[in-house]
């Protein structure tokens, strides 16, 4: 039930990222062309003014498919009509006009000799896969060739609909902190050691001052074994005291050897106001986006901090382990992990969200596109890295469950 409930979780947050994406490009009028819960092959599809909706086979997040991510360049009719072309001879005058005009930096003569390309390819004899091919062409040159195509559109509007995914993990993120902030959250104000692999213990390492913990006799250093004559581990003792209601409690620790039942106290509540919870939310997110820029990804590139990496199956023990302690720590982990996707997300590399800002930024600057070549060749050195990363983080995963 946790491991279903901790896949659901990081899934609904990867599908949020593409929603965000997805109604912002709707405002800006850059239509997409499609919007598919989970990935596709699609199972179930339908298409409502112009865009087609589905449920994918792939049961994890989403996927959105913004119209014309990259100016047509010459390559292009090569690329993707070459096969089909050595199958069939009628073709390659279609081929040839169609990247002559693309060279030429003829838009609209493209458009119109992408017609003439598209009856022949429909009455020429190809094989599945040239006719597959050939077809995937069509639909990428009719929307580079739109009016609404992404890399047509002025920078502000390139830059809102790239970054609506990494801001919606953000806001999830914020909303998640403040909705915790403002929950009945019972804690008697004392601060447990953790394990190296993360798992937290009842090893108390601080007791703060004024807290009901101090009144009850509590010191650094001991060890709680019950709460309410209940045994209690590391994943049930923050669960057994925010479950109190606020009624007294009752603790035995061990301290130097001897068991000790401590004065009965009554926990306090930390919940806050929706306006004072917004307001520590946003700190925090700030704090923690701190941790993991300048302390996480800032370590990786001066080589330390790798052993800290997690990847799926890292993510998805953690949102586990969290939920077993209880559904504030399970939030509050939910919450991690979409402000670490947003945050992410925002690093400058292609094929990264981080990556496209920049190469709009960049054609801002410079007042023309750049071609698709040029982005598939910076990509491969995001994806390199972002393979790096993955790999690192899975390593690291199951070296934590050996």
């Amino acid at each position: 039930m946790s491991f279903a409930l901790a896949i659901i979780g990081l899934a609904v947050l990867v599908l949020a990222h593409e929603t965000g994406h997805f109604f912002v490009a709707l405002a800006t009028r850059m239509r997409p062309r499609r919007f598919y819960v989970g990935f596709p092959p699609a199972l179930v599809k339908t298409t409502r003014k112009g865009i087609e909706y589905g449920i994918g086979a792939i049961p994890l997040g989403g996927y959105v498919k913004i119209p014309g991510m990259f100016r047509p360049g010459k390559r292009d009719p090569e690329t993707f009509f070459r096969a089909a072309a050595e199958e069939d001879e009628s073709l390659k005058e279609p081929v040839d006009a169609l990247g002559n005009a693309l060279e030429q930096g003829d838009l609209e003569g493209a458009k119109k000799d992408l017609e003439p390309l598209r009856q022949s390819l429909a009455s020429a004899s190809l094989s599945p896969s040239a006719a597959r091919f050939a077809g995937r062409g069509l639909e990428e040159l009719d929307d580079a060739l739109a009016p609404d195509a992404y890399w047509r559109q002025a920078t502000w509007k390139r830059l809102v609909v790239i970054g609506a995914g990494p801001v919606t993990n953000i806001l999830v993120a914020i909303v998640i902190f403040a909705l915790l902030y403002t929950l009945n959250l019972y804690r008697l104000g004392f601060q447990v050691a953790a394990t190296k692999s993360g798992a937290t213990t009842t090893h108390v390492e601080k007791v703060l001052a004024n807290s009901p913990a101090k009144r009850s006799g509590l010191r650094s250093g001991d060890v709680v074994l019950t709460v309410n004559g209940q045994k209690v581990s590391g994943s049930t003792l923050t669960k057994r005291i925010g479950g109190s209601g606020g009624h007294p409690i009752t603790l035995t620790a061990r301290r130097n050897g001897k068991i000790l039942q401590l004065r009965a106290v009554k926990p306090m509540n930390e919940a806050e106001s929706l306006p004072t919870a917004v307001v520590s939310s946003v700190r925090l997110t700030g704090r923690i986006i701190d941790q993991i820029v300048v302390k996480g990804i800032g370590r990786l590139f001066v080589g330390k901090g790798g052993s800290q990496v997690s990847g799926p199956i890292g993510i998805v023990q953690s949102s586990s382990d969290a939920y077993r302690h209880g559904v504030s720590d399970y939030l509050f982990v939910i919450g991690l992990i979409s402000l670490s996707l947003g945050v992410l997300n925002l690093l400058p590399l292609l094929p990264l969200d981080g990556g496209h800002i920049a190469f709009s930024l960049i054609e801002g600057a410079r007042g023309r596109s750049v071609s698709r070549e040029i982005y598939e060749r910076v990509s491969v050195v995001g994806i390199a890295l972002v393979a790096l990363l993955f790999v690192l983080g899975l390593t690291n995963d199951i070296g934590r469950i050996g």
